[in-house]
This record gives C-alpha cells, sequence and structure tokens, in this order.
C-alpha cells in the first residue's frame, strides 16, 4: 500500500480526554483535520473513572477557549463558570458535548498499540523526515488498522499506569498478590456495595497528595456516619509532617484545593486517621485473617489493616511510542526541555513556567506528548496548562510559529512548594527559601502519630498530583 502525502493527512490525537479534545478544537479551528483515537468507549473515559471526585478548580479554569467556540456554534450552554464540577460533570456537561461536536473525527473503543514512521523503525536515518508517521490501531472484536497521520499527539494521559506501593518505586514484594484488598483509585463512598467495603474497617492510605487528602476525608466522613462506626485510616506518608503536608491551606489561590488539605488535616487531628511517617514500604504480607500488614524499609511492621489505597501518583505508558526518537528527562520521563519547568523539586503547580510547541518538541519532529503525559511523573499538572500546550501544538503545526512561540499563561499559586526527592531528606521540609511559601513549620496533629510501632520522620506528593 502506498502512502499518502503528508500534507493530505490527518493530525492523529491519541486519547479523547480534557487535553486531546482541546488539540483537535484548535486543529479544527485552524482548518486542519484531526482523529481522535479513544481507547475507551466514550470520550473522557478515564474522567468517569473518577466521576464521583470533585475538581479543585472551577469550570473557568476547565473549559479551553478553542473548545467553547466548537461547543457555542452547536448550541452549548456553559454551566455556571465560578461553580466547581465533578469528574462526571466535566465528562458529560462537557467532554461528552465537546465530543458530538467533532462528530466523525472522534473514534472510542480504539487502542493505540504503536506508532512509528512509515517504513522506518527507530533506527533507520534515509530520509526518515519526508515519512509520515504510521499507527497501529486496536478495536474492540481484534479489528486492527494502520493508519497514517501527518503529527502525532500523545494526550494519553497517565490515568491507566498508577504508580506502586514500594517505596522504591517497584511493586513492594507481595503487592501483586494482595490485590483484592487493594486499590489505585480513590474509592467512591457513596455507591453502597464500596461503601460496604470501607464501613467499620481498618483502611491503610498511602500516598501525599490531593488523592490521599480526598481519600482520607471520604473515609473521615464514613466514620462519622451511621453506618460507619469503626472506620479508621492510617495515613502512610514517606516523609515527616510538616505545615506543608496538608498542602497550600488559605494561602492557596485555588481555595478548594487549599480546603481540601485542611480537610484531611481535621480528619487526622480529629482522630479519624492515624499518620504513620518516614515509612517506605517494602513487602505487603498477609496475616493470618487475611488482613495486610505493611513492612517497611527500616524494618517497622505496621498493625494489620483492612483494606489498601494506593495513591502514589502516576507514570506514563511509552511503550507502543517505543519506535519513535523521544528525548524524555531520565528522572521525570517527560520532554527533556520541559523538566526542568516542571520538576516537583522545585515547582508547585503555579510556579511552572508557562511553555509551548518548543518545550514539547523531540527529535522526531511532528510528535508531541502533551496533558497529563506531558508532565511524566510530575504531579504538578493543571488542565489550563494542558489547554495552552495544545494551543501552541496547533500552532506550530499549522506553520504560524509567531502564535506557537506567544505563550502566555497565569497559574494559581498553590503555598506548596515540595515534590518528592527534595521533602525526602528529613530536614528538607524545613529548609528555607521555599519557591512559593513561607517556611513550613511543624504541626501538632491530635491523633497518635504512630501506628503499630515507633514512629519518625513521604511519598512523591504535589499540589495537584496524587
Amino acid at each position: 500500500m502506498n502512502e499518502p502525502a503528508t500534507t493530505e493527512l490527518p493530525v492523529i490525537v491519541i486519547g479523547a480526554g480534557p487535553a486531546g479534545l482541546a488539540a483537535a478544537a484548535h486543529l479544527t479551528e485552524r482548518g486542519i483535520e484531526p482523529l481522535v483515537l479513544e481507547a475507551g468507549d466514550s470520550a473522557g473515559a478515564a474522567v468517569r473513572e473518577w466521576s464521583h471526585v470533585r475538581l479543585f478548580s472551577t469550570w473557568g479554569e476547565v473549559v479551553d477557549p478553542a473548545a467553547e467556540k466548537l461547543l457555542a456554534a452547536a448550541g452549548w450552554r456553559r454551566p455556571d463558570l465560578a461553580t466547581y464540577p465533578s469528574g462526571g460533570d466535566w465528562a458529560d456537561l462537557y467532554l461528552q458535548p465537546l465530543a458530538d461536536a467533532l462528530g466523525d473525527r472522534v473514534r472510542t473503543g480504539a487502542t493505540v498499540t504503536g506508532v512509528s514512521r512509515a517504513g522506518r523503525d527507530r533506527i533507520v536515518d534515509a530520509d526518515r523526515e519526508a515519512q509520515p508517521f504510521v499507527v497501529h490501531v486496536a478495536y474492540a472484536g481484534g479489528r486492527e488498522e494502520r493508519l497514517f497521520a501527518r503529527a502525532v499527539i500523545d494526550a494519553s494521559g497517565t490515568w491507566a499506569t498508577p504508580s506502586p506501593a514500594g517505596g522504591s518505586g517497584l511493586p513492594a514484594l507481595g503487592e501483586r498478590g494482595a490485590t483484592d484488598r487493594i486499590t489505585y483509585r480513590v474509592p467512591d463512598l457513596k455507591d453502597p456495595s464500596v461503601r460496604a467495603r470501607y464501613a467499620g474497617k481498618r483502611t491503610a492510605v498511602i500516598g501525599s497528595g490531593a488523592s490521599a487528602f480526598t481519600a482520607l476525608a471520604y473515609l473521615a466522613d464514613l466514620a462519622k456516619s451511621d453506618d460507619g462506626a469503626g472506620t479508621k485510616g492510617v495515613w502512610v506518608l514517606r516523609r515527616g509532617i510538616s505545615g506543608s503536608s496538608f498542602g497550600g491551606g488559605k494561602a492557596d489561590q485555588l481555595p478548594a484545593r487549599g480546603a481540601l488539605g485542611l480537610t484531611a488535616k481535621a480528619a487526622v487531628d480529629e482522630g479519624h486517621a492515624d499518620a504513620v511517617t518516614g515509612f517506605r514500604t517494602e513487602a505487603i504480607e498477609r496475616a493470618d485473617d487475611g488482613r495486610l500488614v505493611l513492612v517497611g524499609e527500616d524494618g517497622r511492621r505496621l498493625d494489620a489493616v483492612d483494606e489498601v489505597i494506593v495513591l502514589t501518583g502516576f507514570r506514563p505508558d511509552l511503550s507502543f511510542l517505543d519506535e519513535l526518537r523521544l528525548a524524555l528527562d531520565e528522572r521525570l520521563q517527560s520532554p527533556v526541555e520541559l523538566a526542568p519547568l516542571i520538576d516537583p523539586n522545585q515547582h508547585s503547580c503555579g510556579t511552572v513556567y508557562p511553555h509551548g510547541h518548543r518545550e514539547l518538541s523531540h527529535p522526531e519532529q511532528g510528535v508531541y506528548l502533551v496533558g497529563m503525559k506531558s508532565y511524566g511523573r510530575a504531579p504538578t499538572f493543571l488542565a489550563m496548562t494542558g489547554y495552552e500546550q495544545v494551543r501552541s501544538v496547533a500552532a506550530a503545526i499549522a506553520g504560524d510559529l509567531e502564535s506557537a512561540d506567544r505563550v502566555e499563561l497565569t497559574l494559581p499559586e498553590t503555598g506548596v512548594c515540595g515534590g518528592a526527592g527534595l521533602f525526602d531528606a528529613p530536614d528538607a521540609a524545613e529548609a528555607d527559601g521555599g519557591c512559593c511559601a513561607p517556611t513550613p513549620q511543624l504541626v501538632q496533629l491530635g491523633a497518635p502519630a504512630a501506628v503499630g510501632a515507633a514512629a519518625e520522620q513521604n511519598q512523591a506528593g504535589g499540589c495537584c498530583g496524587s
């Protein structure tokens, strides 16, 4: 089969989530035909999996301008921009209508299994840039297809690849065999069957970001309800407790995000959760009664828990991009030019510098990782960042470098400076000269600081990730 001329081909966008659909809207606005391939059975499939969680950004911060223009032409009525949508609201009231407006440009049930240059594996130099991209797609029922593209925008996110409980970045010993009692998502406690799983139970929450805060708050609400007596959370952190452990609080310019951290703090202060600090999980063992025992790298063993909620962040799936020449940071697995701008050791959501197509480019010209996937393992991503990314990328693909280079973005400050590596050191949380807030002060917690063993001094956190 002869490949068509590159200029006649669409831009293939991987993922029909917020960034992917926004990319399609910007491309359409510039007269470039997009083809969005979504592995799920509907637009925003990943968002729908956390439909019960409310965003800490308002509607005004999670609607892309080009997408809104496309929706308005279809008669869409935007929600109150000052209110906070849930994941379900975002998917039902914005993402699905946007996919409907894009029509046949969006295909669901289409899993991208590989991307390369037509007739060129990653080794071959000859005439490489002149070849179109070839994208292999698998559909439900086993059908496969080969598609060609002038450029590829990977907006597939990181939702499908959560990080494990193990403190070394690897699954803890025994973690894979304990999946019947482990989840890597914030549980929906409004679902009766899920609620019954946690009601009256002892649950470990591993993680230190917004998702962990949410899980702690949900468990505390359950503990205070009529059917939740005896519910107890065990908050497992890899670092010590400091003033920044609960987020930016009142200093956060996203008020809902700050309030979330304060709610988690209240869960600990009121005794609905105990905090175990300086604990890096090395193994998860099965007790005689079937419950789980977390074992730390320092030999500590926590009292048995009924359930474990692992919320240690996400990492990108790069397997289907293996034939492309990507320049990725060795730590974050983000584009190498972007990595210094988003490093969670230095930056919160609000201190990330504006960036666009140049920071997102790779040696393989014409391929871009955008949205949450562009951040690799960094947890500091906001939707409005992704919208500005795809605006710049679409302009670059259209050849409008003046617009593509004019990247302007003002992000709300978080009041949190710490990420994974910096705050892992016992004294680092108290270092002078933070990036965005006063030096954190140690806080006194009303609940016991240790469970089952002595507590000492968490894990990769961040202001916006899990």
